[in-house]
């Protein structure tokens, strides 16, 4: 929006060719939608809070979450309402891809924020029927992988590169590679969704790897787009795809304004309307600039989270035995006795190392 005003304006006045570099309008996107979380925060917790809900608390988790009970939830919307703000302002809405992700962005977060509804304001602890809401994010994350896949112009923007291996790359033509395509597609964006709704289960837990992440997808979106640094660093090209600079930078200012409200202890929580949306983002951003595989890297923290839930069920369910104490992961540690800071620290550190590994594909090839 206000991208092409400055467009209009460089005729007038030369400097306002600033507006024009990616880097630039991505600090502008990450600031804005930083403002935008610390102004609309007070406001938007104070609203909650009347709902009278608040995150629904396990009765077989750790103690320390009983003083948690009646916190408001659905803080998400703070950040998505952020994050679309500042990308309508400073991308360029020409961009198929701004589109693609905005709109997941909003459908995930509105099958989040139903789940959120019926658990808050209906006083019903399971939410939507799984089945419902698995259908929906299936349909979303489906529809998703066919629209990329069906107007992808080049083809790197349809096949599967393999990170740390240079000339290691599986071109996805034909009916077969059509399919494998949008499962992968399918697969990241519902899969992550989910990852990330079950790691935000403390307070800034979720939240800062999903900004340290989408901080290192923009590095990634950036050097796609880019002609000369694609072919220098041996990824793939993919036209259009520097403009999500824009939007990772958004996610990492609006997550970083949703953690100064959500640090522990808790003013707010997520909800599913953040976890879900997010997660579900960062799986379509991946999958756009072909890097799906590092986002494994990357996102270890969230891949971690989910396992644990799936072998906790799977041991439970063909040995009757827990193989840990409580699931996701994040509830063993504290029922070991670690301070709930502690576990959100060390996990945020693990974050932190994982995200340089994937970075490190850059050059390792």
């Amino acid at each position: 929006m206000l991208l092409e005003l400055t467009r209009w304006l460089e005729q007038l006045q030369g400097h306002f060719g600033l507006f024009n570099y990616l880097t630039f309008r991505a600090i502008l996107g990450a600031l804005t939608a930083l403002a935008f979380s610390l102004w609309w925060g007070p406001a938007t917790i104070r609203y909650l809070a009347t709902l009278k809900g608040g995150q629904p608390i396990r009765k077989d988790g750790p103690q320390s979450h009983f003083s948690k009970a009646g916190t408001p939830t659905m803080g998400g919307a703070l950040i998505l309402l952020s994050i679309a703000a500042s990308v309508l302002l400073w991308a360029d809405l020409r961009n198929k891809y701004v589109w693609v992700v905005l709109v997941v962005m909003v459908g995930f977060g509105l099958i989040g924020w139903w789940d959120d509804w019926i658990k808050i304001v209906k006083r019903d602890p399971n939410g939507m029927k799984s089945r419902t809401k698995y259908a929906l994010q299936s349909l979303l994350g489906l529809a998703v992988g066919l629209f990329l896949y069906t107007t992808a112009n080049v083809d790197a923007a349809t096949t599967l590169y393999i990170p740390f291996f240079k000339n290691v790359a599986l071109p996805l033509a034909g009916v077969g590679g059509a399919v494998f395509f949008v499962g992968i597609a399918y697969f990241w964006i519902v899969g992550f969704s989910n990852a990330v709704n079950l790691t935000d289960g403390l307070d800034g837990l979720a939240i800062m790897p999903t900004v340290l992440v989408a901080c290192a997808l923009g590095v990634f979106a950036y050097a796609s787009g880019n002609a000369v640094f694609s072919g220098y660093l041996g990824i793939p090209k993919v036209p259009g795809a520097g403009e999500l600079v824009v939007f990772c930078a958004a996610i990492a200012g609006a997550g970083l304004g949703f953690l100064w409200f959500n640090t522990y202890p808790a003013m707010v929580f997520m909800g599913d309307i953040g976890a879900l949306a997010l997660g579900a983002v960062l799986g379509t951003i991946a999958v756009i600039v072909r890097q799906e595989l590092v986002l494994v890297i990357m996102g270890g923290i969230f891949v971690i989270e989910t396992l644990s839930v799936m072998i906790q069920v799977a041991s439970f369910k063909l040995t009757g035995k827990r193989v840990f104490r409580m699931a996701p992961i994040h509830h063993h540690f504290e029922l070991k006795g670690w301070p709930e800071p502690r576990v959100i620290v060390r996990f945020w550190i693990i974050s932190v190392v994982l995200v340089l590994v994937g970075l490190a594909t850059l050059k390792i090839r």
